[in-house]
């Protein structure tokens, strides 16, 4: 992969997706490269990846810049282990929330339903998938493409369970649909456009059965 963030320190080692191995650290205590990840995290959430350098997340994680280097060996690796942590939290978040679930299409408006419960809570946000790629806009960072593989791959799964005709072309519909509802959510600071998103994905579907 190509670096896609400003080097900090000249010689830095090539980006990797994830920590080298396990940093040292006390049970009681996270480990620098943990540390690093969470606090690289929040920052990149609240402020965007440009905005924030490494002497910031350094400096709130508590860690030495040498923990940087070898727990993931530069930025840019921090940002691709930032956005890896993301997509496999979302996942797992999903899936138990549709666990006690045997209906395929309430399980496809469960992203909508999550969407709307964790909004408020991100200050209306928007999709950090997409506010990560809208910074980096000639670079594929695969953790994205990857989880939004996942999705569409997940709708066509459900859809075709629910029976619905065109299972692909639908899933597109709705992912679409989806996407559209997080950007509306941002901009106009409110749950109402992914609650409207998740009555047209329903109506979408419902269509197509």
């Amino acid at each position: 992969m190509r670096t896609f963030v400003e080097s900090e320190s000249a010689g830095t080692p090539k980006a990797t997706a994830g920590p080298k191995g396990k940093a040292e650290g006390s049970p009681s205590k996270p480990s620098p490269a943990t540390r690093l990840l969470d606090t690289a995290s929040t920052l990149f959430a609240e402020h965007g990846i440009r905005a924030v350098g490494i002497d910031r997340i350094l400096a709130e994680a508590g860690v030495a810049r040498a923990s940087l280097y070898s727990s993931y060996g530069s930025k840019d690796a921090l940002v691709l282990a930032y956005l890896d942590d993301l997509d496999q939290r979302d996942r797992q978040r999903w899936h138990a929330a549709v666990e006690p679930l045997d209906d395929p299409i309430a399980k496809i408006l469960t992203f909508f339903d999550l969407a709307m419960q964790s909004a408020p809570k991100k200050n209306f946000r928007g999709c950090q998938y997409a506010n990560a790629a809208t910074e980096f806009p000639q670079e594929p960072l695969e953790p994205v493409l990857a989880h939004r593989e996942w999705l569409k791959t997940t709708l066509v799964e459900l859809l075709d369970l629910a029976g619905v005709s065109e299972p692909e072309a639908v899933a597109r519909r709705v992912q679409l649909i989806y996407d559209g509802a997080l950007s509306g959510s941002k901009f106009e600071h409110s749950v109402e456009p992914i609650r409207f998103g998740r009555d047209m994905a329903r109506d979408v579907i419902g269509s197509h059965l």
